[in-house]
């Protein structure tokens, strides 16, 4: 049972807070959390054991959504449900940042109290809610100017929360059927100095467009799903044929939403490969950079970017590229954007740094962090088989997508 949430500004600054039972707890907590943020840096857990409370946290735009509870409870409950708060409020403010939040402390408010109650989770459907709560727009700050009522909040309950599939609203009716189903995929991976892959994964997700009259039934099969790990679905998932013949069963909510989300862990090659090579000698260090496809997806790269960090022995860097540009910022953060790669060429990344007085030879190497994306297939080799529905007049539209990015790509120099 979560007892509080703060929505804490980028300095630690309280801008909103919601008790949510009988027992008050104090902003005291706050500043604790925020001094404990500070000395952990980036080894911040996302569930902290404080001195008083059990602290869960997730940071979203640079707005940190802080829930408090004093009993032990599943730490995916509370983290889950912040991001369920903090995907709600994103879609209704059209965007998180502190100034929107503080334009819509009644928008924010009303959204939790119909979100909670007494501390455990209740409606967070956004259909359902949209239904509820009316959406900010000029015509309605207009009006609680006008009439002094800065209520929302519909004075009729929505008859989709007394159905058997509450997440959808209820009969909605479109003059063209049609659904959209995208694979959207991350890879992470970590590259040794000697090219070994230490690590490679991916996360994906099944996002899931719909536009469908009626109560659609929906079944969506996939023709290699033994791949797939740690799989997580939508509440309108039923389980059993998944269970029993991994087969995706659903009467989908109305609109976008990710039907499901996997991890697939065996994978044994990268699609791009990134080469770098550094040698020092006398105050100096030339660097070069190759960058290219290692294995043909089949598709275009759309776009390849490089990040790195010049080590604090460098004092001054001259970096030029055959492909793409190179910005060197403030912070001494190297960006190399290329975009597609040419046919005629492999971008490549050479220049100079010159070292610290006193320093003969680099010490300290540069992690190269690559990025790129891919659309139109799916690197973990996922493959839609066929999406059956149910309970339509007529034929609807079906489009799929598939798309590809880097996540933690990183290669140690």
């Amino acid at each position: 049972m979560l007892q509080c949430i703060f929505l804490l500004s980028d300095s630690g600054e309280v801008m909103l807070e919601k008790q949510l039972t009988g027992h008050r707890v104090d902003r005291s907590i706050c500043a604790w959390y925020w001094d404990h943020a500070i000395s952990q840096g980036d080894q911040l857990q996302p569930v902290i054991a404080s001195p008083t409370h059990y602290l869960f946290q997730i940071v979203r735009e640079g707005i940190t959504f802080l829930a408090c509870s004093q009993v032990e409870m599943p730490p995916l409950m509370g983290i889950e449900f912040l991001c369920r708060v903090a995907d709600v409020l994103a879609d209704y403010l059209g965007g998180l940042n502190e100034d929107v939040i503080k334009d819509n402390f009644v928008i924010v408010y009303e959204l939790m109290d119909e979100m909670i109650d007494n501390g455990f989770p209740l409606t967070t459907e956004p259909n359902i809610l949209r239904e509820m709560i009316a959406a900010p727009n000029i015509v309605s700050k207009m009006l609680s100017v006008v009439t002094g009522n800065s209520s929302n909040v519909n004075e009729t309950l929505p008859a989709a929360t007394a159905l058997c599939v509450p997440w959808r609203t209820s009969d909605p009716k479109y003059a063209n059927n049609e659904v959209y189903v995208d694979l959207v995929e991350e890879m992470d991976a970590v590259i040794n100095r000697d090219g070994t892959l230490v690590k490679c994964e991916i996360y994906g997700e099944v996002q899931v467009n719909s536009h469908l009259s009626g109560l659609p039934d929906l079944t969506l099969s996939f023709a290699n799903p033994s791949i797939l790990d740690d799989m997580r679905f939508h509440p309108c998932v039923r389980y059993r044929p998944w269970e029993s013949h991994q087969i995706l069963s659903f009467v989908p909510p109305d609109g976008q939403f990710r039907l499901m989300s996997y991890r697939v862990r065996k994978l044994k090659s990268i699609p791009l490969y990134l080469k770098p090579q550094l040698t020092s000698d006398a105050g100096t260090c030339r660097l070069s950079l190759l960058v290219g496809m290692r294995n043909d997806p089949g598709k275009t790269v759309d776009s390849i970017d490089v990040q790195f960090q010049l080590p604090p022995c460098v004092s001054t860097a001259d970096l030029s590229s055959n492909c793409g540009t190179v910005n060197i910022l403030s912070n001494k953060t190297c960006s190399w954007s290329i975009g597609r790669i040419p046919k005629d060429k492999t971008p490549s990344l050479s220049g100079t740094l010159v070292l610290e007085p006193g320093l003969q030879r680099l010490h300290v190497f540069p992690t190269f962090q690559l990025g790129f994306r891919i659309m139109g297939i799916a690197l973990s080799g996922l493959q839609i088989d066929k999406l059956d529905l149910k309970n339509l007049p007529h034929r609807p539209y079906k489009g799929f997508r598939a798309l590809t990015r880097a996540g933690h790509y990183e290669v140690r120099a």
